[in-house]
């Protein structure tokens, strides 16, 4: 299925270019045009779900192994350091292009990109209030 008014199944459809690096019967990895760093691509599935919420699990598979082999080939010929898998689900999360996408972005020692918050230990009551929330 597809939304005839999202940038990423137009991608899909052939409408749209695309640097593609890999296609399969389930997913598309391509070159991200806003790249963080070098290398950085995305892996979407070809049928079309907003978020991590809506995605069907053989889709969300799909992708994660797209991901995963994605990111050994960025490692492989781009010499990556390290790689960042990020998804985003909601425009709270930073979410821009509303059809799933799974961001893989290789990383290299000198490279300039940090985490958009600063770990620090939090509140244990507030976690454990939490932890009970989710377990009940």
């Amino acid at each position: 299925m597809a939304d005839p008014d999202c940038l990423f199944c137009k991608i899909v459809a052939g409408e749209l270019p695309a640097a593609l690096v890999h296609e399969d019967e389930r997913t598309l990895a391509f070159m991200d045009i806003n790249p963080a760093t070098r290398g950085h691509l995305l892996v979407i599935p070809r049928d079309h779900a907003q978020d991590v919420h809506e995605i069907g699990p053989d889709d969300l598979a799909a992708v994660a192994r797209t991901g995963q082999a994605m990111a050994a080939l960025l490692r492989d010929r781009l010499g990556a350091d390290g790689v960042n898998l990020l998804n985003s689900a909601g425009a709270p999360a930073w979410q821009t292009v509303f059809h799933f996408h799974l961001h893989v972005i290789p990383r290299y020692e000198d490279d300039l990109l940090r985490l958009p918050w600063v770990p620090s230990p939090g509140d244990p009551d507030v976690i454990a209030g939490a932890a009970s929330e989710l377990t009940r």
